[in-house]
C-alpha cells in the first residue's frame, strides 16, 4: 500500500479552550439559557428534585404556562439537573412528548452534552439521531457549530463529536459524516478509533473497497488503527473479489504494530481459491498461538466442503466440539451442503436431524439442495417428510419455500404419484404460491407417463393461457 504513512502517537483529550476558538460565534445560534425565566426555572428544578416520581410530573405541568416553556428554559432546567442525567433525560423526553416545549437544536444538544459528560453514550446517540431527523434541512456544519458552542457551558465530553458522526452513519448518511469529520480534523480534533472504524466500515459497505482504502489513507495520521481497522479493509477486499490485495493490508498492519487475530485469518481463508492455502493459514494461525474461534472453524469447514472433502470438514467439526466451542446453524448447514454435493444424502439427513434436535432452523436454500438430492435418489417420501417438518416451524417465510414445494411436487410426479402431487400443489396454492412452468411441465410429464394424455393436454392449454414459458416467466 504505497504512500501510506503512520505516526505512532496516543490520542490526546480535546483541549477545553479549543472549541470556543475553533468555531466562530453566530448570532443565529441562541445561548443555552439566554431568555430563560429564572423564577420558572428555579421552581421547576425544585419540583423535579423534591417531589416523588409519581406526583412530580403533574405538579410540574400545573405550574407551567399554558404555552409551555421555551427551549432556553428547558436547557436551563437540564443544566441544573446535570448531576442527575437520567432525571434530566426524563424531563427532556417528557417536555417533548407532551408538546410542552418546541425543542430546537440548542435544547437538544444541551441534554446530549449532559448525557455525554455522564458517559451515557447510547441515550446521547439516540437523541442525536432524533435531532438530525427533526431538523432535516440543517446542514452538518450548522449542527456541528451548535454542538460546539454549547459544549463548554454543559461541561461535555470530547467524544460527543464522534457521536455526531455515528448518528449520521446510523442513518446511512456517509457524506454528512465525512463533512463533520473534515471540519473536526481542520480544527485539530481527531476521531476515536471506533469512529474511524465505523466510517471505514460504512464506506466499504456502501461504496466498496477502493473508497474504504482511500479513506484509510486520508485518516491514517489522525487515529490509531487497531486489528478491527485492518479486518474491515480485508473484509471489504474479500467482498469485492480482491483478496489478491490482502498482502498490502497485512504489511500495513505489521508496520502499525497490530497483531492479527482469528478473524483476520478467517477473512484470508475465505478468500483462498485453494483449500491447501487455507490450511496453511490455519496452521500459521496455530503457530502464532492464535486460538481459532467458531468463525474460523466454519470458514475452513466451508473450504473443505466446497473442495469436495466433506470428511475433512466432519473432522474439523468434531475437533470444534472437543474444544468446547459452540456450534452454530451455519456449521451444520455447511456439512449438509457438503454431503449433498458429494451425493451422500443419507449423511446429509443425519446432520439435518442433528441440526433440528439442536433447535437450529436451516435456510431454505439448504433444505432445497437436500430435497433435490433426495428426490433424485428416489427418496420422495422422506423429502415430503422434510417439507412437512419445515412448514411446521414457527417462523417460516412462505415465499422462500416455493422452491421446496416445487422440488417435492416434481419428485412425486416423477414417481407417478400424481394424486399426492395434486394435493401438495393445492396446498401450495392455498399458501399463495402459484405454480410456475417447471411445476406444469412436471405434471404434464407425469400424466403422459401414466397414459392420461387428455389431462396432460388440458394442462398444456392452461399453461399457454397463463403465459408461462419454458423459463417459468
Amino acid at each position: 500500500m504505497a504512500a501510506i504513512r503512520y505516526q505512532t502517537r496516543l490520542l490526546h483529550p480535546l483541549p477545553p479552550l479549543s472549541l470556543s476558538h475553533s468555531f466562530s460565534s453566530s448570532p443565529e445560534i441562541p445561548s443555552v439559557s439566554g431568555d430563560a425565566n429564572d423564577s420558572l426555572v428555579s421552581t421547576a428544578v425544585s419540583i423535579l428534585r423534591s417531589q416523588r416520581c409519581r406526583s412530580r410530573w403533574n405538579f410540574l405541568k400545573s405550574i407551567l404556562p399554558s404555552s409551555g416553556i421555551s427551549p432556553s428554559e428547558s436547557s436551563a432546567i437540564i443544566i441544573h439537573l446535570r448531576n442527575n442525567p437520567r432525571l434530566a433525560l426524563r424531563f427532556f423526553l417528557w417536555s417533548r412528548d407532551h408538546s410542552l416545549c418546541n425543542h430546537n437544536l440548542t435544547s437538544y444538544f444541551t441534554i446530549i452534552h449532559i448525557l455525554a459528560r455522564s458517559r451515557l453514550r447510547s441515550a446521547a446517540l439516540s437523541l442525536l439521531r432524533a435531532a438530525i431527523r427533526s431538523h432535516p434541512n440543517t446542514p452538518p456544519s450548522s449542527l456541528l457549530q451548535t454542538l460546539a458552542l454549547t459544549y463548554r457551558s454543559c461541561d461535555s465530553a470530547p467524544f460527543v463529536f464522534d457521536l455526531l458522526i455515528q448518528a449520521y452513519l446510523h442513518s446511512h448518511n456517509i457524506d454528512p459524516a465525512l463533512s463533520v469529520l473534515r471540519s473536526l480534523r481542520s480544527r485539530g480534533i481527531r476521531p476515536l478509533t471506533s469512529t474511524a472504524n465505523s466510517l471505514l466500515r460504512a464506506t466499504a459497505n456502501l461504496r466498496g473497497s477502493a473508497a474504504a482504502l482511500n479513506l484509510y489513507r486520508d485518516l491514517v495520521e489522525s487515529f490509531r488503527p487497531n486489528p478491527q481497522t485492518f479486518n474491515t479493509l480485508l473484509l471489504a477486499l474479500y467482498r469485492d473479489g480482491r483478496a489478491e490485495s490482502n498482502g498490502e493490508i497485512l504489511a500495513e498492519m505489521d508496520r502499525c504494530g497490530c497483531d492479527p487475530n482469528a478473524f483476520t485469518y478467517s477473512i484470508q481463508m475465505a478468500g483462498c481459491s485453494d483449500v491447501t492455502e487455507a490450511r496453511r493459514l490455519w496452521e500459521e494461525m496455530a503457530e502464532k498461538g492464535i486460538k481459532p474461534d467458531t468463525t474460523a472453524y466454519n470458514t475452513l469447514i466451508k473450504c473443505y466442503c466446497e473442495a469436495g472433502k466433506v470428511g475433512k470438514g466432519e473432522e474439523l467439526y468434531r475437533e470444534m466440539v472437543m474444544e468446547g466451542l459452540k456450534t452454530t446453524g451455519t456449521t451444520l448447514e455447511l456439512l449438509i451442503k457438503g454431503h449433498c454435493r458429494a451425493g451422500n444424502v443419507e449423511a446429509a439427513m443425519l446432520v439435518y436431524e442433528d441440526m433440528r434436535r439442536k433447535g437450529f432452523g436451516p435456510e431454505a436454500e439448504t433444505v432445497d439442495e437436500m430435497l433435490v438430492e433426495m428426490c433424485e435418489k428416489g427418496m420422495v417420501e422422506e423429502g415430503l417428510g422434510v417439507l412437512r417438518g419445515e412448514m411446521g416451524r414457527e417462523v417460516v417465510v412462505l415465499g422462500s419455500r416455493r422452491r421446496s414445494y416445487e422440488v417435492v411436487i416434481m419428485g412425486l410426479c416423477g414417481a407417478g404419484r400424481m394424486e399426492e402431487a395434486s394435493k401438495l400443489q393445492a396446498e401450495m396454492a392455498g399458501r399463495g404460491l402459484e405454480p410456475d412452468a417447471r411445476v406444469y411441465e412436471a405434471f404434464i410429464c407425469g400424466y403422459e407417463k401414466a397414459g392420461e394424455f387428455e389431462m396432460a393436454d388440458k394442462l398444456r392449454k392452461e399453461m399457454v393461457q397463463m403465459q408461462l414459458g419454458e423459463d417459468g416467466n
